[in-house]
């Protein structure tokens, strides 16, 4: 219950988080960062649902409860021996706080049981799951999921546990620094990684692989999303070495060295310079993987997969030629090969022809930055169709939708709109396609709602 700030146990609640707390700033300077993202997430659990089980925003109140994370600051005004609810006999009732409680600002939260419908004459929690929902008073004032009934008091509680969830971070990052903050790798693009094919094949890829690998650094610099550290791996027959860098202009210049020579015995080292990478770059960077040709040491797949698990960052691959033979047996490589490893990393395999990398630049930066949110991400099977509903609501913005596959087509359709892959400027978004990639930036009008795609191929 105090890891939910269910059943009012609020001391108990606050003294994991403050634990949790004096944990991670230990983990810091121990340089231990696994340890402070495991513990990070859990008191971040901890601290939002305060806001979505508690009656805090049914108070009226607009800020953060800056008690929960200050020891010296005590919990005030709670609803200790005093009922705290009236019976919901509905479906729907969107605030079963008592008056009086209310009045005085009492401090509550919804009792929870999994095993027994036991309780004081106190709120629930309420759903399903809830065993004292049904028991007077009935009902609950959970606020994880969005109802019909409770609509702003959900977007209140989605609000509040943002802001303290920043006023969290701000108070580790400002006992941690600025350095050892950013190496705790909860921003994506903490580090930075170039995974480049140097191979002769790559003659004519090079100079635009160069190129947008230098408008990636640039775009960077002076943003919130601005490396920590650069890392380039460059990989041919052998491949490394890796080079590390503090300095975006000092990273340029060692991209501007690179020369395509040797190789021609096609397929090539690809996954033995990605796992360089992943082995030498800290966990959550951002890496990207430019080449034309197919992995030689497709033998590592199962390796490249565990280290993406442990790392959890986010490989995407560009690839510069069009792969038309079928693999041959089961060891064989495969473009698939490349798709199944950005999917299990969060990224992307998007295959291009030289005159179109440039173009794929600005696609390249959407999915570059610290801001970005996946709410879902499918793979599918080719020569079937396929419906795949999701849902958005007000505090998603600039919502985009990534495809990527050949000969597809598809429907996106909103609660009342519908739009298919031939209309670039439609009702519900701007479609833009570049190889084998369609990505459609959906209106900010027209974002919150059950959606689906039909997609064919």
């Amino acid at each position: 219950a105090p890891h939910h700030f269910h059943s009012e146990t609020f001391l108990e609640g606050r003294g994991l988080i403050l634990e949790g707390m004096l944990a991670i700033k230990a983990n810091i300077r121990e340089e231990n960062f696994m340890a402070v993202r495991e513990t990070l997430g859990r008191i971040l659990h901890t601290l939002q649902d305060f806001y979505s089980h508690s009656n805090w925003v049914e108070l009226g109140k607009k800020e953060p409860y800056i008690n929960l994370i200050r020891p010296d600051l005590p919990l005030e005004n709670l609803a200790v021996n005093t009922p705290t609810c009236r019976d919901c006999d509905s479906e729907t009732c969107p605030n079963p706080i008592l008056p009086d409680i209310l009045r005085e600002k009492k401090l509550t939260s919804g009792y929870f049981g999994v095993y027994s419908s036991i309780k004081p004459h106190k709120c629930s929690h309420g759903g399903d799951d809830d065993l004292t929902s049904t028991a007077v008073p009935r009902g609950g004032i959970s606020k994880d999921d969005r109802r019909s009934d409770n609509v702003a008091l959900q977007e209140a509680a989605v609000k509040i546990a943002t802001a303290a969830s920043l006023q969290l971070l701000e108070d580790i990052r400002s006992a941690a620094g600025d350095r050892d903050f950013l190496m705790m790798g909860i921003a994506r693009s903490s580090v930075l990684c170039f995974v480049i094919d140097t191979t002769g094949s790559m003659s004519d890829d090079i100079e635009e692989a160069r190129s947008v690998v230098n408008e990636i650094i640039d775009s960077k610099k002076g943003t919130q999303d601005e490396p920590s550290e650069y890392i380039l791996v460059p990989f041919n027959d052998p491949f490394g070495p890796l080079i590390r860098t503090t300095d975006p202009e000092k990273m340029k210049t060692e991209i501007a060295k690179l020369k395509a020579n040797g190789g021609g015995d096609e397929p090539e080292m690809c996954l033995s310079g990605l796992q360089l990478a992943l082995t030498g770059a800290p966990s959550s960077s951002e890496i990207f993987v430019f080449t034309d040709a197919l992995a030689k040491d497709i033998a590592l797949k199962d390796t490249i997969f565990a280290l993406i698990r442990s790392t959890k960052s986010t490989v995407s691959f560009f690839l510069t030629a069009v792969f038309k033979r079928r693999r041959r047996s089961v060891k064989a490589a495969s473009f698939k090969d490349y798709q199944d490893l950005a999917l299990a990393s969060g990224g992307q395999a998007i295959q291009v022809s030289k005159a179109q990398l440039s173009q794929a630049t600005d696609i390249i930066l959407d999915t570059s930055t610290s801001a970005l949110v996946t709410i879902l991400q499918r793979a599918r099977n080719s020569g079937s169709e396929e419906i795949i509903p999701f849902l958005l609501d007000e505090s998603l913005k600039k919502v985009t939708v990534y495809i990527t596959g050949k000969s597809i087509t598809f429907t996106l359709t909103n609660p009342a709109v519908s739009q298919n892959q031939n209309e670039a400027n439609g009702k519900l978004g701007t479609i833009q396609t570049v190889g084998n990639l369609w990505r459609i930036r959906l209106n900010t009008d027209k974002q919150s709602g059950t959606w689906q795609i039909n997609i064919k191929s």
